[in-house]
């Protein structure tokens, strides 16, 4: 089995952002400059590997979960309270979740900035596919910082020049194009696979993948079939669904032939490198916090039976329900989520005494090849150029549900719309989709507070236009 997801953690974060402040004149001291840096094809290595340590710790949960009809922030009702103004379409551009977001964001691509330009002008065996895994990290922060954004600034150089620090909003449409052509340049110097030391690392697939994901948001039904067809043709033998949907959310998930590209997690009881969304997400009786809390109206949408007339087992492998059971031989209880009775389970993981809950190893996954299958599934059937019932069936068949019904592409929409949003759920992409999807839906799942201009875009955060004097009017 090839394994696609990364293993990659390294204990120093190197070469990360300098934010839109003017430099100080005073010199380096200690450390590496860019000059004395990048000697060596281990350095280069280490410099990659800090970009996809970067992607941890995230909160795109806060965004793809909480701001979409699947969740509400949870929690204790006092604790993290301005999640609450991005649940409700209200926060202000002081936000500070706006702001933790994106500074991590900006880091991912400071890094990747930073690696692209010194790599590049190294001779070294590796340099084409160290170059590309940054171009698909940078591209992957790209898309996200523009679905929750907007407009943002477009920064491709390392941060060693005023220019390069203060820069101004590029259209969405220009990130995208720029995205697009990143992704393109990192299929065509990626490796299919990798040994299993390197597991982890981005692969052809992975870039092929997020390639189709961006010109599906873009209403590009053509383009992200050819970027589909070209993964098809190079990962036929690579990708495929997990028989067991459950599994994909336990240790060792990260491996399965479904996973294209996933952050792994590590585990030790001397540094904190394990997912903490199980700390997040957690009851308290296990010392969590209970954030992130599923909805009625998302338990809701689990409205079909398997063909044995059981309940679909997407919604029990994804989220706590009251008398079903939990880990450990324990049942859930409704109490343990104060605001909707219910808990996110898919983060989370029995542990023993000796590892903390900020230890767990399951993994988050990216893109995977069920989210693949859909997203052919609405490509084929906005199109209307083949059949968009088989790709759907192949993910309703793993959950036990009989083939689609629907028939006509009005029906095959809401179909596809719908199986996303089980199969998907508290994967960080529902919000995202509600957007995509256009102003009636978003209204009718959201309500019209989710809606202006086009689609929903959270406000630039008050520090970046504090501090960029190219976002000064």
């Amino acid at each position: 089995m090839a394994m696609k997801t990364s293993n990659l953690i390294v204990p120093l974060l190197l070469l990360g952002s300098i934010s839109a402040c003017d430099f100080l004149d005073e010199g380096l001291k200690g450390g590496y400059s860019a000059e004395n840096y990048y000697t060596d094809e281990n350095k280069a290595e280490m410099a990659v590997n800090a970009i996809y340590n970067s992607l941890y710790g995230n909160t795109l949960w806060i965004f793809g979960d909480v701001a979409s009809d699947d969740a509400v922030k949870g929690g204790n009702a006092g604790d993290q309270a301005e999640i609450n103004s991005i649940d409700d379409f209200s926060a202000a551009a002081d936000n500070g979740v706006l702001s933790t977001y994106w500074t991590a964001a900006y880091e991912t691509i400071a890094r990747a900035n930073n690696a692209i330009a010194n790599i590049e002008a190294m001779d070294i065996p590796s340099s084409d596919r160290l170059t590309a895994e940054a171009l698909f990290l940078r591209s992957y922060a790209y898309f996200n910082l523009v679905n929750i954004f907007g407009s943002v600034p477009l920064k491709l150089l390392p941060q060693n020049e005023t220019a390069h620090i203060h820069v101004g909003l590029s259209s969405v449409d220009a990130i995208y194009d720029q995205v697009e052509g990143d992704l393109a340049d990192a299929a065509a110097a990626l490796p299919e696979a990798y040994p299993a030391a390197e597991a982890g690392r981005v692969t052809r697939g992975a870039a092929l993948a997020l390639l189709a994901k961006v010109r599906l948001f873009r209403n590009d039904w053509d383009g992200c079939l050819q970027a589909i067809q070209a993964f098809e043709a190079v990962t036929e033998t690579v990708y495929a669904l997990e028989p067991s949907y459950a599994d994909l959310f336990k240790a060792g998930g990260e491996d399965s032939p479904e996973s294209i590209f996933a952050i792994r997690y590590g585990r030790s009881t001397t540094a904190n490198m394990g997912n903490n969304l199980n700390v997040w997400f957690s009851p308290s009786v296990e010392g969590g916090y209970y954030f992130d809390a599923p909805t009625q109206d998302y338990v809701d949408c689990f409205d079909e039976t398997t063909g044995d007339g059981a309940t679909d087992p997407r919604l029990d492998a994804s989220i706590g329900r009251d008398g079903r059971p939990w880990f450990n031989g324990t049942t859930f209880q409704a109490a343990w989520s104060e605001a909707t009775g219910y808990l996110v389970k898919k983060y989370d993981e029995d542990l023993s005494t000796e590892f903390a809950k900020s230890e767990s190893v399951i993994p988050q996954h990216i893109l995977r090849y069920a989210d693949l299958l859909l997203m052919k599934a609405e490509a084929l059937n906005e199109s209307g150029s083949g059949n968009a019932a088989a790709p759907l069936d192949e993910v309703r068949a793993r959950a036990g549900l009989t083939a689609t019904a629907a028939s006509g592409r009005e029906a095959l929409r809401n179909a596809i719309r719908k199986e996303r949003r089980r199969e998907l759920g508290f994967e960080f992409h529902r919000f995202f989709d509600v957007m995509r999807y256009g102003r009636d839906y978003a209204v009718g799942a959201l309500g019209a507070k989710a809606w202006e201009d086009g689609r929903f875009y959270f406000p630039l955060p008050q520090a970046e236009t504090d501090a960029n004097h190219a976002l000064k009017d």
